[in-house]
């Protein structure tokens, strides 16, 4: 269908995408290589329906733009662009693929699978060489104009330092889509995160950010859906503005925008700061033989990496087909609009990038200033909030952990990998693990950052629960229909027995390791991170990689959770925030302080000995104490958080037997009390003190914590 009606103005090359000014709507979109570029109306009450199509003749720069007066929020709309179909020379134009906006800010519906969407004929010989002629109109999600307006209410931001900073990894809809007391119309949408009981449990708990995995609009892969599973986690985003349609429960023509930003006016009403996880390395547009469902067929040479020698195929530092191409300054500037975008109108506080080092790439190797670090750290909004870096991607060189330029936190997954082998009796050099919990400064100080640069977690989406970790020693992804999903090595944490037993020795051992792990993670200085559900229990019954598992096994069981954990882990959280010996903002000096012969930080051995460079390599050790000495202080805490003299003497053991630990002299403390033991369930039971000098015995996999009295 064509109009050969001109629309009464052309209209401004800015702002990208589509903008409604209340008589009528702006419309934009980049493409440099096209030849041109027609824009479509579909019907509201019938998505398939293309009611009218405009061409655009306007053109400033590689930005084509037209304005049409009379229509607004809710019309649906979409593009189809002419140019070559030439995929040997990178460009893949074809108008019978009608395309979405890469800056539309809401998203009707989602992909319905059909031949028609990709670009070249499905089972033609000479694969995506060939080219398809049917209309993807009927079969393709629509671009919706939305009225932006919204009374925040006098919203602000709760700006929580990240040295105070506790965040919680969780899944819009698999949180609440079991949870009793949340309306059955809201489970599993961004409203039913705002209702009283979820907004509850979160404060109770203690956490003071949610790290929301995918919601831009995303795709459920075509094999995965013939399969019978779908994309649950969301990493394969092909709308970097849109929040996804499936989690409104108000809506998919704009009222999905408004649901977003009430749910974070909710979050920051009870505090909690709102940071998204974001992929922009790549799209859900595949490699050469993915479908055609927006930038591909906008311009693919632009928006996209392409091999040098061949630019019909993609490179793919992500194991998802393609890459994006950050050395095109439009494509960066899509990006950059992004993220001012949801900091600006929906009022996010940050980000955790996906595969971060990706987005570094400019040549083949990974440039640690590149363009899009450089952006970002004179952007002045952008650079204020949280950023957190996934510190690797899949290409050559791109573990890169420890080596993000400062204002950045990243996700320590040597952190990780040390916290679980100390704690499953691996052997690993104890400094290694002394480092991690003191904030890995060899991975961060040398660069002017903080402990807060490094995020600690020993559980994340991708893996076990925590209940899984010391459950199963192999993963059970059978109901993934492949062996998806990386290996977690538990070997002897199962106790001999996997998954879930009667025996009560077992549970009892099983217990005390989660135990052990929540002490460690909160106790560590850094930023820690709790994987949603790890803190009563969550099980995926050994399916560590729930990427493509929409239902009960990835969503939460709130009928079964294990309370006495729940209430451990709301004991620690509170025992983090009440103690800022634990959440220092600079380093450990390892030195005397105002005068005393008593230092800021000390590492004993069982024997009551400081730790030597000989106990520090010694091999094989599992057991270790350290001081930490709250007057040591040397940033006070912000919000009235006065500095304290809280001193604490922390004791490890990792071994499967008890071990007697001596205590320091009297220059160390005069007395100290127990205030926690892992080996103890029972937190109101744990009062107990000892003196200077005294052994005291530490029971086999477990920690204790002692607190200096006067």
């Amino acid at each position: 269908m064509s109009n050969d009606q001109q629309p009464i103005w052309p209209g401004y090359p800015y702002p990208l995408g589509a903008t409604w000014d209340g008589k009528g709507v702006n419309f934009t979109l980049f493409a440099d290589n096209a030849t041109g570029v027609e824009l479509c109306l579909f019907a509201a009450d019938a998505p398939a329906q293309e009611i009218a199509r405009y061409r655009m003749t306007e053109r400033t720069h590689q930005i084509w733009h037209m304005y049409l007066p009379g229509i607004g929020p809710g019309q649906l709309y979409g593009y189809r662009v002419y140019g070559p179909y030439d995929p040997a020379a990178g460009h893949r134009f074809n108008p019978t693929n009608l395309l979405l906006d890469p800056y539309a800010k809401a998203i009707a519906g989602t992909v319905d699978w059909d031949d028609a969407i990709f670009g070249y004929e499905i089972g033609h010989p000479e694969m995506d060489l060939s080219y398809n002629e049917m209309d993807s109109a009927p079969f393709l999600p629509k671009a919706v104009v939305i009225d932006s307006t919204f009374d925040w209410e006098g919203d602000r931001p709760p700006l929580t330092p990240l040295h105070q900073t506790i965040i919680y990894e969780m899944h819009v809809k698999g949180f609440t889509m079991q949870h009793p007391d949340v309306p059955e119309e809201l489970r599993g949408t961004y409203a039913g995160l705002t209702c009283p009981p979820i907004l509850d449990y979160l404060k109770k708990l203690g956490i003071t950010a949610v790290e929301l995995m995918p919601v831009h609009q995303f795709v459920a892969d075509r094999h995965l859906v013939d399969m019978g599973l779908t994309n649950y986690w969301g990493y394969n985003s092909i709308g970097f503005f849109a929040p996804d349609a499936r989690y409104s429960s108000s809506g998919v023509r704009g009222e999905q925008v408004r649901e977003f930003k009430e749910m974070v006016k909710a979050f920051h009403k009870a505090g909690i700061e709102v940071i998204l996880d974001v992929v922009y390395n790549h799209t859900a547009e595949g490699n050469h033989l993915g479908p055609t469902l927006c930038f591909r067929g906008i311009d693919n040479a632009s928006y996209y990496r392409l091999t040098h020698d061949n630019p019909r195929y993609y490179m793919d530092y992500t194991g998802t087909g393609n890459t994006l191409n950050m050395m095109q300054p439009n494509v960066l500037q899509l990006i950059m609009d992004s993220l001012r975008y949801w900091i600006l109108e929906m009022h996010v506080d940050g980000f955790r990038f996906d595969l971060a080092a990706a987005l570094a790439r400019e040549l083949h190797e990974v440039d640690r200033l590149g363009a899009f670090f450089d952006i970002i750290h004179q952007d002045p909004v952008i650079s204020q909030v949280k950023l957190i870096a996934e510190p690797w991607d899949l290409g050559e060189g791109g573990y890169l952990v420890g080596r993000f330029p400062p204002g950045w936190a990243e996700w320590n997954g040597r952190y990780r990998d040390v916290v679980r082998d100390y704690w499953r009796g691996e052997e690993s050099g104890l400094a290694e693990f002394a480092f991690r919990f003191t904030g890995s400064s060899d991975l961060y100080q040398s660069d002017g950052r903080r402990p807060t640069a490094s995020i600690n977690f020993i559980t994340a989406h991708d893996g076990f629960t925590l209940n899984d970790l010391v459950s199963y020693n192999e993963k059970h992804n059978e109901a993934n229909f492949d062996s998806g999903g990386g290996e977690d090595h538990n070997r002897s944490w199962n106790c001999g027995v996997e998954g879930p037993t009667d025996d009560p020795e077992v549970n009892q051992l099983r217990a005390q390791q989660k135990r052990n792990f929540l002490t460690t993670l909160l106790l560590s200085q850094g930023v820690p991170m709790l994987l949603a559900g790890d803190e009563h229990g969550r099980t995926q019954q050994g399916n560590n990689n729930t990427y493509c598992q929409d239902n009960e096994l990835a969503w939460h069981d709130w009928e079964n959770i294990d309370e006495d954990l729940l209430e451990f882990t709301r004991f620690m959280i509170q025992f983090r925030k009440n103690h800022p010996v634990f959440r220092q903002r600079g380093w450990f000096q390892g030195m005397s302080i105002r005068g005393s012969e008593v230092h800021d930080i000390g590492w004993f051995t069982p024997d009551g000995e400081e730790m030597t460079d000989e106990h520090w390599n010694a091999g094989f050790a599992k057991s270790l104490a350290v001081f930490l000495n709250g007057m040591a202080l040397r940033y006070p805490d912000y919000k009235g958080d006065r500095v304290t003299d809280d001193t604490f003497f922390v004791l490890f053991n990792a071994h499967h037997e008890q071990i007697d630990f001596e205590l320091p002299p009297a220059e160390w403390s005069d007395r100290w009390e127990k205030v926690l033991d892992t080996s103890n369930a029972q937190l109101e039971e744990q009062g107990e003190f000892f003196d200077p000098d005294q052994v005291i015995p530490v029971a086999a996999r477990s920690t204790m914590v002692l607190r200096h009295v006067n």
